[in-house]
């Protein structure tokens, strides 16, 4: 009996084909989304997709997380905005390459498993108020107005827009166009699965462009300048910018944002598949090395994309040669077929982007995180509120300081029994952390206890005391010896005994 040998192609390559048709399905996801997350962060509509193409044919090539979608994502829309605004169109490929540079140097410095110590409820925090943000500047798209540059000013002057909108016909078109995007992304789960074959966002965007052609409606389209006119690589000049502390900040905020969010989406792709896991420092600088292209021409930053990632999964990937492909796809599309962007309204992509806003408000978990984890919520929350009231970048700042002193707080219980017979000293034990975010309820205990009674201090349940309380408890123990009664007997903490006892030995020796 003779074996045949299979084929080369298909022993190099033996999900070949459940790779080709996820790489479709990835593909019709991310065109619209790259579309649309370029023209809202005001830049030319082909630099999402050459972030797109990056995504798929560099960061997808490299070696981190096998079936994650890399990609121009909405999170960083709303940043990527202020920056263009703040600094010009070419400093954006400065701060990406930069982004990029950092991003490989902490992937070699073996940094990247360190993201996972973020606390999640900044991470989502920072979604929400990002989402928050994205959600009322799109609203002005889909409405045709101008947003304001403010977070609190784009809320404030919604209702204003809303009435403006309504008022002239081009407004109204626009608005319905866009309110029927969402309700075709909102209603798409729910239709059979033979329709659902076609992604939800290029559905929407289809059908929000066909019926804009057959009523004539009178809404903005996407501009269309062409690949190789939108690429635009950094001038020299632009690296001078970088003395810029309002630059290097910004840098800093794409760095750890567009990180940490690509990292977490890495931990959530994993738990969707059986196959290899993510190697944290390998992903990161996969990340590196595709923001690091991007900013050499001149397009938007990239992240690993949750909805781009999950569409792979979904429709069966099984190694990363699907990513690659759907990369292939968008460098055709941007190749044989630009033109068709500019039949695509402004309306639509509005919506795409407003319906991504919303997933990025965790409104559900956020109630059973209050029920079980309320510290948790308030970081939460009050990230999100800092974000849409001030910037992104101090936003963050805020939730991380927040989440340190909750850390801090927790970590500092202590439990102060106080055993008092009616008769001899009184006995007071703490155990526990004894730190300065305690004193002020340790002293008040102590100072309630009878000034005319001797006073034995058992330290030794303490796994640590800091610098302020000792020296506040040495204070104390003083002023109570001092109103005549017998000096207050310490029992210091184990480990300060056996220090003490062991820098005794020597001498004992001796």
């Amino acid at each position: 009996m003779t074996h045949q040998k299979p084929t080369g192609r298909i022993s190099r390559f033996p999900h070949l084909k459940q790779d080709f048709a996820a790489s479709l399905v990835v593909f019709l996801v991310a065109l619209p989304l790259c579309v649309g997350v370029a023209v809202a962060s005001g830049v030319p509509a082909e630099l999402g997709l050459v972030t797109g193409i990056v995504g798929g044919l560099v960061t997808g090539l490299m070696r981190g997380s096998s079936l994650q979608v890399s990609g121009p994502a909405a999170g960083l829309t709303v940043l990527v905005f202020e920056a263009v605004r703040e600094f010009g169109l070419p400093a954006l490929g400065v701060i990406v390459l930069t982004t990029g540079v950092l991003q490989l140097a902490m992937g070699a410095l073996r940094l990247g498993r360190y993201f996972r110590a973020i606390s999640v409820s900044v991470v989502e925090g920072m979604l929400a108020g990002i989402g928050l943000v994205l959600i009322a500047g799109q609203l002005y798209a889909a409405a045709g107005a101008k947003a304001p540059e403010s977070g609190p000013a784009k809320i404030a002057g919604l209702p204003e827009a809303a009435v403006d909108a309504f008022g002239s016909a081009a407004g109204s078109a626009s608005l319905v166009l866009g309110a029927g995007t969402v309700a075709v992304l909102v209603l798409w789960k729910r239709l059979p699965a033979m329709v659902r074959t076609v992604p939800g966002p290029l559905a929407a965007v289809g059908l929000a462009t066909l019926a804009a052609l057959l009523f004539d409606l009178p809404v903005a389209t996407v501009e269309v300048r062409g690949l190789l006119e939108s690429v635009q690589p950094p001038p020299l000049g632009a690296f001078g910018d970088l003395a810029s502390v309002g630059l290097l900040g910004t840098i800093v905020a794409f760095t750890l944002i567009a990180s940490a969010e690509s990292l977490f989406s890495a931990a959530a792709v994993d738990r969707l598949h059986d196959g290899p896991r993510t190697a944290y420092d390998k992903e990161l600088m996969a990340q590196g090395a595709g923001n690091a292209v991007c900013g050499v021409l001149g397009a938007l930053p990239m992240t690993a994309v949750i909805v781009r990632s999950a569409a792979n999964v979904q429709a069966g990937a099984r190694t990363k040669a699907s990513r690659v492909l759907h990369g292939v796809w968008l460098l055709l599309f941007a190749a044989l077929l630009p033109d068709l962007l500019a039949y695509i309204p402004i309306p639509a992509l509005a919506g795409i982007l407003v319906h991504a806003g919303a997933k990025l408000v965790p409104v559900r978990s956020l109630v059973a995180l209050w029920r079980e984890h309320p510290g948790e919520a308030l970081i939460l929350v009050v990230t999100a509120v800092s974000i849409v009231a001030v910037s992104m970048f101090e936003g963050v700042l805020i939730g991380l300081a927040l989440a340190v002193v909750k850390t801090a707080w927790e970590a500092s219980h202590i439990r102060l029994e106080v055993v008092d017979k009616g008769a001899g000293p009184v006995q007071a034990y703490l155990s526990g952390n004894a730190t300065f975010l305690r004193l002020p309820k340790i002293l008040d205990s102590l100072e309630a206890l009878p000034q005319d009674r001797p006073v034995e201090l058992d330290l030794s349940g303490l796994h640590h005391l800091d610098h302020a309380c000792r020296t506040a408890l040495e204070t104390w123990a003083e002023r109570h010896s001092a109103h005549g009664t017998e000096p207050v007997k310490v029992t210091e903490p184990v480990k300060a005994r056996q220090a003490a006892e062991a820098a005794t030995e020597p001498a004992r020796a001796g």
